[in-house]
């Protein structure tokens, strides 16, 4: 019998948020960006506005980690509605995802660097 995956959400990752969901925003997801659990760590592209898988490197925004999704979404074919964590919170490193380009611990630390400024704090742990 094969493994079912296990779906992410929110609790997995999201250990605080302000009161009267203050931490929250909405947004547009750009298309292509494919199927994303919560707990994915999004940029904000500087041209459009929509929200990207954060990466590595760029100059268009997409470098720059600025929120967190809260509820899964697929944006494999066409932008979609998005919630998002991007103020007042506090995260477990467990249960977020990275993008590709994110692959290695220094660049791990500076994404979560990069979301503190936005008073996201990453912790490690449960």
């Amino acid at each position: 019998m094969p493994l079912l995956e296990t779906a992410v959400v929110a609790s997995d990752w999201l250990k605080h948020e302000a009161d009267n969901y203050r931490s929250r925003s909405t947004g547009t997801l750009a298309s292509g960006q494919g199927k994303l659990k919560s707990g994915a760590v999004l940029a904000q592209l500087s041209a459009s506005s929509k929200w990207v898988v954060a990466a590595a490197s760029g100059s268009d925004g997409s470098q720059t980690a600025k929120a967190i999704l809260l509820f899964a979404a697929d944006a494999t074919d066409a932008d979609v509605p998005i919630v998002f964590i991007d103020d007042d919170a506090i995260v477990s490193h467990n249960g977020l995802t990275w993008g590709s380009t994110i692959n290695d611990a220094t660049k791990r630390a500076a994404a979560i660097a990069q979301l503190r400024a936005q008073s996201i704090k990453v912790r490690e742990g449960a």
